[in-house]
């Protein structure tokens, strides 16, 4: 869990008779775990391909879609630990996204402005896994 209150906990000590007796949940665990293995890919592709003003767009809607509002408690240090680059490259990246009125910050918090527009921001970087995820699972928010 990467934001606090968002997730939810099942505890099951002997997991395989509960997965073998109840096929829709296995059936629907491994659709989630497909979902993961293709964000997984699919960041090592972003990571690769994108420049860190959209790396840092898809990590803002990715954490958007599995929050229950549009402000987040997100803080300059965790984004760079998360996009694998140095705090003052987050700032300069934040500043700009709130400059083109995409996103708020308070400290500790970044508020999604204009989502549609975020999302055109961070063009092919975000969307891929989104779309499985939906197509699998179902819908995030």
């Amino acid at each position: 869990m990467q934001v606090a209150g968002t997730g939810h906990r099942i505890t099951c000590e002997h997991p395989l008779p509960v997965l073998a007796e109840r096929p829709a949940v296995r059936d629907l665990l491994l659709r989630f775990v497909h979902v993961m293995y293709t964000q997984a890919a699919y960041s090592a592709l972003t990571n690769a391909v994108h420049h860190l003003d959209q790396r840092l767009a898809r990590w803002l809607l990715m954490c958007h879609d599995r929050s229950t509002g549009d402000e987040m408690p997100l803080t300059h240090e965790w984004l760079s630990l998360m996009l694998g680059v140095r705090r003052p490259s987050v700032t300069t990246a934040l500043h700009e996204l709130e400059g083109k009125h995409l996103i708020g910050m308070d400290r500790g918090y970044i508020t999604v402005r204009r989502r549609e527009a975020l999302e055109e921001f961070a063009a092919d970087a975000y969307g891929r896994p989104e779309q499985e995820y939906r197509r699998l699972v179902g819908p995030m928010r």
